[in-house]
């Protein structure tokens, strides 16, 4: 397979980056990303009013990151809408100063087993050159991995990656 085109991300408009400031929001582009969900269906799963997950939901439409799908019947005939996550939250940098990526992660693998959880912390001493080496082949990864095809059957998992200067 050859390796990957790193795609262009651009800078997240305001209104982008406020709705990918929220981890409640980061949590529905993560569930809808596989399977089209309902309000209620993301409300049910993230433990919210229904209210709440609606108006997080239009945020996350209204800024291109969900998309509504053709509505369907539901319980007792109502009509339902279903929305899945676009894929467009990995085309665009948010500021660094936000901690929702942070705070999601840590929401998130808190209801994962400590047995089923895979954590590695390494310190490097990099000279520039080698560091862009470094981000420029972790980027190149991660989008061959993002860009393979889905497999609905698979199982589903989650990678945060964090490169930071330590502060001593």
């Amino acid at each position: 397979m050859p390796p990957a085109t790193v795609p262009e991300r651009r800078d997240a408009t305001d209104a982008e980056a406020r709705a990918l400031a929220s981890t409640v929001r980061l949590r529905i582009l993560r569930i809808t990303l596989d399977e089209p969900l309902t309000n209620r269906e993301i409300a049910a799963a993230l433990d919210l009013n229904p209210a709440t997950a609606l108006h997080h939901v239009r945020t996350l439409v209204d800024t291109g990151f969900l998309e509504a799908l053709p509505a369907r019947r539901g319980r007792r005939g109502a009509r339902e809408i279903p929305y899945r996550a676009t894929g467009r939250s990995w085309q665009v940098r948010t500021p660094t100063g936000s901690s929702s990526l942070v705070e999601t992660f840590l929401a998130e693998i808190g209801q994962v087993p400590e047995a089923d959880r895979e954590l590695t912390r390494l310190g490097l001493r990099l000279p520039p050159e080698e560091l862009e080496e470094l981000r420029r082949r972790l980027h190149a990864l991660l989008a061959e991995f993002s860009q393979r095809p889905r497999d609905p059957a698979a199982e589903p998992w989650s990678l945060l990656v964090a490169l930071h200067p330590e502060q001593v």
